[in-house]
């Protein structure tokens, strides 16, 4: 009888901020796992996408927040995370953003991280969706001579899925013999709060400019089943009872605008019709309270 071999590992995203990571992510994952925005830093947590194979692999991705100098204890603490998922992965793979150029100082500071860790990297060069044939080929040829001599180079757009398939074939041949970590049928290891959380706070970044979309946190204080009914009540934090006034709005319509959209994603994601309650407390500089973030599990 023969034995079935299969592959397992972890392998973690680096990147700017704001270079595509999350989409990628779900791209690879063939759902949503993480949410999206057009800010930079909207990942704040190290979240894992599981894509399995039966019988053959399965990649555990883990979608890092964007490399940064840190300004703060949050950012210090994504920052950290950053350095510490990388140098324990199995394998790294590089995202850098075609449509913007790739090879600045942003990127060569990642390559010599990368380089530190030791692990295997594999770049996937973004956004090529917007790139004609000869800027593409631009690209590439950047990527290619960024200082990692024995990187694959990939073309992708997670946006309309070209390159991915390619992508999860080459990644998973890095990967070691051993069983899978998660059930097969598992997407991510995030626990239920965390992603109701981030679902409500991807339409806060939806909907809010300037400052606001970085000093919002969001924390589910209570989920509760009803007949027929699932309660969520969500505390938004924020650090100014400016961006108090700006997220709940003239007469309401904010938040209510909010609550709307946050809803139908939640009843999405719990397949139940869903009552949400949000409200919005003020903490200033929670961004540097450890207490608080350790509450929020941004570790």
């Amino acid at each position: 009888m023969a034995v079935t071999v299969t592959r397992s590992g972890f392998v973690a995203l680096a990147g700017r901020p704001n270079v595509g990571k999350s989409t990628l992510v779900n791209a690879m994952v063939g759902q949503k796992v993480a949410i999206v925005s057009d800010k930079p830093q909207t990942t704040r947590r190290a979240i894992r996408g599981v894509v399995t194979v039966p019988d053959q692999f399965q990649l555990v991705l883990t979608d890092l927040p964007g490399v940064q100098r840190p300004r703060d204890e949050l950012t210090t603490r994504m920052q950290r995370r950053v350095e510490s998922e990388v140098g324990e992965a199995d394998a790294a793979l590089f995202v850098v953003n075609g449509d913007q150029g790739v090879g600045g100082a942003g990127d060569r500071f990642i390559v010599e991280a990368l380089i530190a860790a030791r692990v295997p990297v594999v770049i996937a060069v973004n956004k090529v969706d917007r790139l004609n044939q000869p800027r593409t080929v631009q690209a590439l040829q950047v990527a290619s001579e960024l200082g990692l001599p024995d990187a694959e180079v990939f073309p992708v757009s997670a946006r309309t899925g070209r390159g991915v398939a390619p992508l999860l074939d080459h990644l998973a041949t890095l990967l070691p013999e051993g069983p899978f970590y998660f059930p097969p049928d598992e997407v991510s290891d995030q626990s239920e709060q965390v992603m109701l959380a981030e679902l409500v706070r991807e339409q806060v970044l939806l909907r809010t400019r300037q400052e606001v979309p970085h000093a919002v946190e969001v924390q589910i204080d209570e989920i509760e089943e009803r007949e027929g009914l699932i309660a969520v009540r969500a505390l938004l934090w924020v650090e100014t009872e400016s961006q108090k006034g700006i997220l709940i709005g003239s007469r309401g319509r904010m938040i209510k605008s909010i609550g709307m959209a946050a809803r139908k994603e939640l009843e999405r994601e719990l397949g139940g019709h869903v009552h949400l309650d949000l409200s919005v407390r003020v903490r200033r500089s929670w961004r540097g309270d450890d207490a608080l973030l350790d509450r929020l599990g941004i570790t």
